[in-house]
């Protein structure tokens, strides 16, 4: 043969060499071939080559020697070498002679490596965007499993202290509700000397899974740990910015135990993991605070004897912003009750305070004034440029106002004015939608102080329900206003009959799915039935 020439360099090369004839029996294998596939030369040499490798009778790697015999050509494989073996290979196949030459290589390391390299990637990936506590430690064990162990079990400390096992999976599905009764069992059967409680107070831990199950108290979790059968476990803490805020628990079936590279693979999603996890609390904390801000430079409930008002505010489920949304509902010094809805530009902190100047200021030259509508913009343009505020904003105002024949026919009068804001939808008594004038919404504020404004009317009866909103309940990406609008009136109609309070946690949930891509204002009115001597305006 050919390469007897190199016998010797073939003899102690490192990389794993056999031959076989165009009979497919074995004429040679090197000492570093004797080591990868366990077997002697004397074991080897002369006999069949499926009869010595039964698993390549129907494997990646015995379809890759035949088509290198069948054709004559080399052939270059990287896979997986099952029971016995059980380690990732490098072969490469030459025809020669009307045989074959193989050089194989393990190369288990690298891809263990590898996978592990893009199960990291996976991880960062996957909790990247995580904003929920409970999803992102359900993705976490799925991500992790088989990579890093045979199944595992992530759990998480409240904000009371108290662990909850909160994410798990097993590689072999028909242990998985072994596991997950486990997972509701467990906790309260681990003494404080068990590797979670230890790991919880951040101390990784290695142990003998017997051993752990020989500290539980008899009973079902400890039964169940011993019928799951795993031969080792590492518990690892979760720990981000300074604080441990849960414990990663990996088990290993069989033989398999927790080696260094599995140690520092373990750490660094748990890291990661701590890390989103983190993020998660904080990102809780922060959207509570800015709602809670929010909410405090807006408008209490405001109650009249003869009308409903129902306000509800929803901030934007992307992000914990604080956005410009205003509503705002009170009486001016005649009687008459005024609505008001608005939008600043912006999202941010500067867009809040200047929310909170805006409404502040309509309210008091609304009620000082005593005007209309228009004449309340009008004010609130020029003190707006008086007082150098800075910002844009839109805004539409409603008042409801009557006169002694209008009570005594049980009929109320809206004046409304629109600076750049949509209008207002009203729904009939009958679950019909008025016909309001034509609109157009005028300049913004902020613009031109000196710009007109302009006013509209509708006369309403007893049991009308009006409706002032923000764009957020019914804009969407990729839409348009008008699409949005078709959404609230189809929905309005359907809900018409809904006391106030239903109606409008309705829309809100039919709109936005209770995830609205931007902050959504408010502000609904219904006209109760009045006798004459009590006057709504």
């Amino acid at each position: 043969m050919p390469w007897r020439a190199g016998e010797r360099v073939v003899e102690t090369m490192p990389v794993g060499f056999m031959s076989v004839d165009r009979d497919w029996r074995i004429t040679y294998v090197n000492p570093a071939g004797e080591a990868v596939v366990g077997q002697t030369r004397e074991q080897l040499v002369g006999t069949d080559f499926w009869t010595a490798f039964p698993a390549n009778l129907d494997n990646e790697f015995g379809r890759a020697y035949r088509k290198a015999m069948a054709t004559g050509q080399r052939v270059d494989l990287e896979a997986f070498y099952p029971h016995p073996l059980n380690r990732w290979f490098e072969v490469e196949a030459l025809p020669a002679d009307g045989g074959l030459l193989m050089y194989y290589s393990d190369v288990t390391e690298r891809r263990v490596a590898q996978e592990r390299l893009a199960m990291l990637a996976r991880v960062s990936s996957e909790l990247a965007g995580t904003l929920d506590v409970d999803t992102a430690a359900a993705r976490i064990p799925r991500l992790i499993v088989p990579a890093l162990g045979d199944w595992c079990v992530l759990t998480v400390l409240e904000e009371d202290g108290r662990p909850r096992d909160v994410g798990w999976w097993h590689v072999d599905p028909a242990r998985r509700p072994l596991v997950e009764r486990y997972v509701d069992v467990r906790l309260s059967s681990m003494p404080v000397t068990s590797p979670v409680v230890r790991a919880l107070l951040g101390e990784t831990v290695v142990a003998d899974a017997r051993d752990v199950a020989g500290l539980m108290p008899e009973g079902e979790a400890r039964d169940l740990l011993l019928l799951l059968g795993p031969h080792s476990a590492v518990t690892v803490p979760l720990r981000a910015r300074g604080r441990t805020l849960g414990a990663l628990t990996l088990y290993f079936d069989g033989e398999r135990a927790p080696g260094a590279t599995d140690l520092a693979a373990a750490q660094e999603v748990a890291d990661r993991a701590g890390l989103a996890l983190d993020n998660v609390r904080l990102f809780s904390q922060q959207r509570q605070l800015a709602e809670e801000l929010q909410r405090s430079l807006l408008t209490g409930a405001f109650t009249h004897e003869q009308a409903e008002v129902v306000v509800r505010y929803t901030p934007a489920a992307e992000a914990a912003r604080v956005g410009g949304d205003w509503y705002d509902a009170f009486r001016q010094p005649t009687g008459a009750t005024m609505l008001v809805i608005g939008d600043v530009v912006g999202h941010d902190t500067a867009a809040a305070a200047a929310m909170g100047q805006l409404r502040s200021l309509l309210r008091g030259i609304a009620t000082y004034s005593d005007g209309g509508p228009a004449e309340v913009l009008r004010g609130l343009d020029a003190a707006m440029a008086q007082l150098q505020v800075g910002t844009y904003a839109t805004a539409a105002v409603a008042r409801f106002e009557q006169t002694d024949d209008e009570r005594a026919r049980g009929v109320t009068r809206m004046r409304w004015s629109n600076a750049g804001h949509l209008p207002p939808l009203v729904i009939n008594p009958d679950g019909s939608l008025a016909a309001l004038a034509d609109w157009h919404g005028e300049l913004l504020l902020g613009v031109d102080p000196a710009t007109p404004r302009g006013e509209s009317m509708v006369v309403l009866d007893r049991g009308t329900t009006v409706l002032l909103f923000t764009d957020g309940l019914i804009e969407r990406r990729g839409g348009d206003l008008d699409e949005g609008m078709t959404r609230l009136r189809d929905a309005a109609r359907a809900l018409a009959g809904r006391p106030l309070d239903e109606l409008c946690d309705e829309l809100v949930d039919r709109l936005v799915h209770g995830r609205p891509e931007d902050d959504v204002a408010l502000v609904a009115i219904r006209l109760l039935p009045q006798p004459p001597a009590s006057p709504l305006g």
